[in-house]
């Protein structure tokens, strides 16, 4: 399976869970702000990840998807840290489906800094779409 792993973190938080799930589907995690973020390839499962700012996601985060090709993209798997809320997974699940990309119902979400329990955790539910 064919799987791709991006996310925006101001904090550090969100990309220690980025890099958790990329080591467990064996690829790299990119930020979505980086020049290797597009994906030129299909892929399978699109892993995508961001928190909450100010009660929206990053414009960073935000441009990324609407520039997503749903062709490319079986379907997404969304992730997220936050010191707030939940929120941000909702708001990135819908710019998905609004891209018209399927997404999975099942999220992941830490609140703060996740540890070691939380890492293992997110190498555990990136498994689960492999």
């Amino acid at each position: 399976m064919n799987c791709a792993v991006r996310y925006y973190s101001r904090s550090g938080n969100t990309k220690l869970v980025a890099d958790a799930i990329a080591k467990a589907a064996g690829v790299k995690a990119v930020s979505t702000d980086s020049s290797e973020a597009q994906i030129c390839e299909p892929v399978d499962v699109l892993f995508i990840g961001g928190a909450l700012y100010a009660y929206g996601i990053d414009e960073n985060l935000k441009n990324y998807i609407v520039g997503l090709d749903p062709e490319k993209i079986g379907k997404a798997v969304v992730f997220s840290t936050s010191w707030i809320s939940k929120h941000a997974i909702d708001l990135i699940k819908s710019g998905l489906k609004e891209k018209g990309i399927p997404v999975e119902e099942e999220s992941l979400y830490f609140r703060g800094k996740p540890g070691q329990k939380q890492l293992e955790e997110a190498c555990a539910f990136a498994g689960k779409f492999m």
